[in-house]
């Protein structure tokens, strides 16, 4: 427990379900030094993370990987995975974002142009992991009604000073 203006806050501490893929991954220590219940399972996709309490999920990828792999053989990934979360993000991690890895984060948003997929891009681990549990915190948690199968929408005032912060962090002046 931190203390803030006299303030007492809890920390947030939630579930997350894994890939075993990313058992040795750096994101998985960040999440378990932070105390969250970090679960691995072989039945999701490889190199996604989970937050169903939230109900949003990630797949990660690194953007040399996929330019090495090729798009199609991930696109089938993404299609399976948008498939069967409803809140889906994809992480495009890279050190530097230069105009390969932006046209290769552009092909993909044009491909999926429509979908519940989002696309993020991120520096590093810790990067990586601020975005996921931020997201994971303020996305609510949809109540499914048959008269309103839609997907409530982010709270934007808390999103809008995220997209700012992203934003500005990629295109510094």
């Amino acid at each position: 427990m931190t203390e803030s203006c006299g303030q007492e806050q809890t920390r947030w501490i939630t579930t997350v379900i894994m890939s075993t893929a990313l058992q040795d991954h750096e994101i998985s220590t960040i999440l378990q030094r932070q105390h969250h219940r970090v679960r691995y399972s072989e039945s999701v996709e490889t190199g996604s993370v989970i937050f169903p309490l939230s109900g949003v999920a990630f797949i990660l990828s690194d953007t040399q990987d996929l330019l090495r792999t090729g798009e199609e053989q991930f696109s089938e990934r993404i299609q399976k995975f948008i498939g069967i979360h409803r809140n889906s993000f994809l992480v495009l991690s890279a050190a530097l974002h230069g105009s390969e890895e932006w046209n290769v984060m552009f092909r993909i948003q044009k491909r999926f142009l429509g979908s519940n997929l989002r696309v993020i891009p991120v520096h590093n681990p810790a990067e990586t992991v601020k975005l996921m549990l931020t997201m994971a915190k303020i996305w609510p948690r949809e109540q499914y009604h048959p008269t309103n199968p839609k997907p409530f929408p982010p709270p934007v005032e808390i999103l809008s000073p995220l997209c700012t912060s992203l934003l500005s962090t990629y295109f510094r002046t």
